[in-house]
């Protein structure tokens, strides 16, 4: 009869692999486990309320202050401006002109827009600082002044 090949010792050093890659393998389903406890949160803790100002808040709104909103009573689209006139003319001075090249700029008294003016759009000569009355209309770079005229 053949005797083992295996030795007291081989027999000790196998026994010793198993044990560490069991016990790496207990240890890491551990950290797993662990890991996926953390990210539990329960439900109740997730949620956040709203207050009547738009606020967030953890406490729910009281209903005694409900209010009830119809929802005829809520406007849609961009509301008619009734206080300024349609077809008011805009004041403005002059901040650059070239008459060599036939444009400039005007600065809007009201809003401070710079608005473009070609001298097609002029109904008397203008230079740089004169007030004027003007009209607006869309051009394809942006507003565009017409029916320019000087105020005396």
């Amino acid at each position: 009869m053949a005797r083992s090949q295996q030795t007291f010792s081989k027999k000790e050093r196998e026994k010793k692999k198993r044990k560490k890659k069991q016990d790496k393998m207990e240890e890491r389903m551990k950290r797993k486990q662990e890991k996926m406890d953390r990210g539990k949160v329960a439900f109740e803790d997730q949620l956040v309320y709203v207050d009547e100002n738009g606020n967030l808040s953890e406490t729910p709104p009281d209903p005694k202050n409900k209010k009830v909103i119809k929802a005829e009573d809520i406007p849609l689209g961009v509301p008619y401006r009734e206080n300024e006139p349609v077809d008011a003319k805009r004041v403005g001075t002059v901040k650059f002109f070239n008459t060599e090249k036939g444009y400039g700029f005007i600065t809007d008294d009201k809003t401070r827009d710079s608005i473009f003016v070609h001298i097609n759009a002029l109904e008397e000569a203008i230079k740089e600082h004169d007030k004027v009355r003007f009209n607006t209309e869309k051009g394809p770079k942006g507003l565009l002044a017409v029916e320019v005229e000087l105020i005396k």
